[in-house]
């Protein structure tokens, strides 16, 4: 047990600490605070020692050195069962709990027009050591390193009457050193990223790497029942994307649904225009964009009307009631969307099991490294955010692009970028009618595309995410009746594609640029 007599406190966000500082001073705990802190809860009333009068210092360099002093981290350092460290530091000494929440580095970074001077004076030095000390003595020290814990501890301390298990000051200590770590990985990417970029214009990938995670909710299991799963956010930084996913209704979401919301909306952040994308199993199951959001339901959904059962469903626009109610026709797992209208929520609310989630927009892809795991390593690349301009297009075939399939072509290579490799889009009037991927060979993609548009395929137009390293593949373009083929180049056949399409008198668009999504 750790018995908690003096407490130093030292806080730059003051939320909650007026009834913290009052539950350990009711406990008779002596308060020690610096400066400011000190400021604050003397205005409430409170009996407070400063650093300098228990240290014995006056505070240097404006501020900069105030707790970084022998005396104070002896203190805390102390171990309660070495009469020589007792001794040393002595019972007026020591200090048994030390609450500190560190200046806003994160915060003060993320603000416009923010420079690397103010960057540097958010850095915290003294707060940083504080919670370091006190974490690494947690069998008699205890340390609180956020507003949320004041009420736990508080709680704790009346019902041990002035003393904590060590199971909870182990806890905390962990906190501690976890938000210690992920302090200082906000401040070593920032700075990382004022080093350079990469050829892309994206900062360079940095020599080091780390990336601090909280857990967010428990899952039921990961991706079969035999498996733990639980969901994860960043402890620090913005949050955006799937972070500021809000869950309206339904059943609790599950690790598979998380992975087909991210992908969807991975998908729609490439429109502008209202924009529909059907996820299923983590693969792409129809996508188009139309004049609303529910033209854009319709023509996703005709795509693979079958493989929609069980899917999720994402909308880049607020949702309706008319679309609503067209939604609830079919058995769906999820709704995702900007926002949900009242009208439409109550449509959704008969469906108690349907989970229902909104999600913010983000106004651009935030530019940090995407993370994959290895059996044993890590990999990490800038996210592919590389848009094509129409103008960038080169015409390979004898025969030009009529202005609809040049459009049809732009929207099946966005959609293409979204499908797993090697993948094939076949696409009409902005929506997908056929979509072959994840297959071994691309000319089996291009089998199955053809094989889920049918007849749709004529007149349609295809995108390839990789080059075509064979004729075959257009040959089986042609005879399906697609009219016109976006894809990167690059292959040594090329020559001998660009005749087959030119025998078929199929149009040909070559990007330079390939989207392979392993």
């Amino acid at each position: 047990m750790v018995t908690v007599k003096r407490a130093l406190l030292s806080c730059h966000d003051k939320a909650g600490l007026d009834a913290f500082a009052k539950a350990l001073a009711a406990l008779g705990v002596e308060l020690i605070a610096s400066g400011g802190t000190a400021d604050h809860l003397t205005k409430q009333g409170l009996k407070v020692r400063s650093i300098e009068e228990f240290a014995g210092i006056r505070e240097q360099l404006d501020g900069r050195v105030k707790t970084l002093h022998p005396k104070i981290h002896a203190g805390i350092l102390a171990r309660r069962d070495d009469p020589a460290h007792l001794q040393s530091v002595g019972p007026q000494g020591l200090i048994d709990l030390v609450a500190v929440n560190l200046y806003p580095f994160e915060e003060t970074v993320r603000q416009p027009g923010v420079g690397l001077a103010d960057a540097v004076e958010q850095i915290d030095i003294g707060g940083v050591a504080l919670l370091r000390a006190a974490a690494k003595n947690f069998p008699h020290v205890a340390v609180v390193c956020a507003p949320q814990q004041y009420a736990v501890v508080a709680e704790a301390l009346r019902r041990g009457k002035g003393q904590l298990p060590e199971s909870l000051t182990r806890q905390l200590a962990v906190d501690a050193f976890q938000l210690t770590s992920g302090y200082d990985t906000g401040i070593s990417s920032y700075l990382e990223g004022m080093n350079g970029t990469a050829a892309s214009g994206s900062p360079a990938l940095p020599e080091a790497a780390t990336a601090v995670v909280r857990k967010r909710q428990a899952l039921r299991y990961g991706e079969n029942p035999h498996q733990q799963g639980a969901w994860y956010a960043p402890s620090a930084g913005p949050v955006w994307g799937v972070g500021t996913l809000t869950q309206l209704q339904g059943k609790a979401l599950s690790y598979n649904n998380l992975l087909d919301i991210d992908a969807a909306l991975r998908a729609l952040l490439e429109f502008h225009e209202p924009a529909c994308v059907i996820i299923k199993h983590h693969s792409q199951g129809g996508l188009a964009s139309a004049a609303t959001a529910q033209q854009a339901y319709e023509r996703a959904y005709a795509c693979d009307a079958e493989s929609a059962f069980g899917g999720i469903v994402g909308f880049n626009r607020p949702v309706d009631e008319a679309l609503a109610t067209r939604l609830t026709a079919t058995f769906l797992e999820v709704i995702a969307a900007p926002s949900i209208e009242p009208q439409a929520a109550a449509r959704f609310s008969n469906k108690t099991n349907l989970r229902v989630v909104t999600l913010d927009w983000p106004a651009r892809i935030p530019q940090g490294p995407e993370w994959r795991q290895l059996l044993g390593g890590w990999l990490l690349q800038e996210p592919d955010a590389l848009t094509i301009k129409a103008d960038a297009l080169k015409v390979a075939t004898k025969r030009a692009p009529t202005e609809r399939e040049r459009a049809d072509l732009l929207f099946a290579w966005s959609a293409a970028k979204h499908v797993k490799s090697n993948g094939i889009v076949l696409a009409h009037d902005r929506a997908t009618v056929g979509i072959g991927q994840g297959q071994p060979s691309r000319v089996g993609s291009v089998r199955l595309a053809i094989q889920k548009a049918g007849d749709r395929a004529r007149d349609a137009v295809a995108a390839s995410d990789g080059f075509f390293p064979f004729p075959d593949s257009i040959e089986l373009l042609a005879k399906a009746g697609v009219a016109a083929v976006i894809q990167p180049g690059g292959s040594i056949r090329d020559p001998e594609v660009v005749e087959a399409a030119d025998r078929a008198n199929l149009a040909m668009l070559i990007t330079g640029v390939r989207h392979f999504r392993h």
